[in-house]
């Protein structure tokens, strides 16, 4: 374990009878994640805000409550304690209450990650059997966890040789896909390029490995900001004009020539030009140039 990691929270982890103590740690690293202050750029020093209101003037902490908006302006007031009053009460139990399988847990749900470790050396038993157990059924357990006076719906599955734990979305916090996808074709897409689609999908399937992928934005951000230290100016260029056109492609040719092969189809009239002809594509973006400061 990291010597650095400060655990999360503490408690046990209980399995009807069995409970076995565990710490929790933050899955993600936010030190990866850029973030910017909002400077006064003649004096350099970073900006801070005054909480104000208007016909008022500034106004004392010791004056402010929580309110919750019933109507444009309109506002039910509420004093620090009523809100502790509703707060619930920090369990240091991760009752799980349901099994299900992991495959059935809609992805919309997921919201962050968390690793969940033995609390100690005697724990670690229990925590394997428990972590074994889920694997061989492929399920993932259900619970509520109490943090800070509110409670979260978390879902628990074997990750390695641990245990990962993922804090979930309640279903009154998601919107309706209804609303999206109301207007969506419901024909039946032709077979074939169906197939042929299929065929593109399995040539690219491969196992998930999400370092194979980077945050190209970030990299440059970072390397942005290391030679603004060294003193250099930077000088993008302008963006290019994007083609234009109304040229379109065949689906199903389009599909054919994607998998290496296929008698082509007439292309449809529906441009000037051929339509059997590729979309021209963006010239890629030119890297910044760089000048000495």
């Amino acid at each position: 374990m990291p010597k650095q990691a400060r655990a999360y929270w503490k408690g046990f982890l209980r399995l009807s009878l069995v409970s076995i103590p565990v710490e929790i740690y933050n899955a993600v690293e936010s030190k990866s994640e850029i973030s910017f202050r909002q400077i006064h750029k003649p004096s350099g020093r970073r900006i801070n805000y005054e909480k104000v209101v208007p016909g008022v003037g500034k106004v004392e902490n010791s004056d402010i409550v929580k309110g919750y908006e019933v109507d444009s302006d309109t506002y039910i007031t509420l004093e620090p304690e009523e809100v502790d009053a509703v707060k619930l009460e920090s369990k240091k139990t991760i009752d799980i209450a349901q099994f299900v399988d992991v495959a059935e847990i809609d992805w919309r749900y997921f919201e962050r990650p968390y690793y969940i470790v033995p609390g100690d050396k005697i724990a670690g038993e229990g925590y394997a059997v428990i972590r074994e157990a889920m694997r061989k059924t492929g399920k993932a357990g259900l619970a509520q966890l109490t943090i800070g006076g509110r409670e979260w719906l978390v879902a628990i599955a074997p990750l390695d040789d641990g245990l990962v734990m993922v804090m979930l979305r309640y279903a009154d916090e998601l919107r309706d896909a209804s609303d999206y996808f109301d207007e969506i074709p419901k024909t039946k897409p032709d077979k074939e390029m169906v197939d042929l689609a299929a065929e593109l999908i399995g040539r690219k399937a491969s196992a998930f490995d999400a370092s194979k992928f980077e945050d190209h934005y970030a990299t440059a951000l970072k390397a942005l900001i290391q030679d603004k230290l060294k003193g250099r100016r930077i000088v993008a260029y302008s963006e290019e004009e994007r083609p234009k056109g109304s040229n379109v492609v065949d689906l199903m040719e389009a599909l054919r020539k994607s998998v290496g092969g296929g008698k082509k189809t007439p292309a449809k009239a529906a441009s000037k030009e051929p339509a059997s002809k590729e979309p021209k594509r963006r010239p890629k973006a030119k890297p910044a140039r760089r000048r000495a400061g």
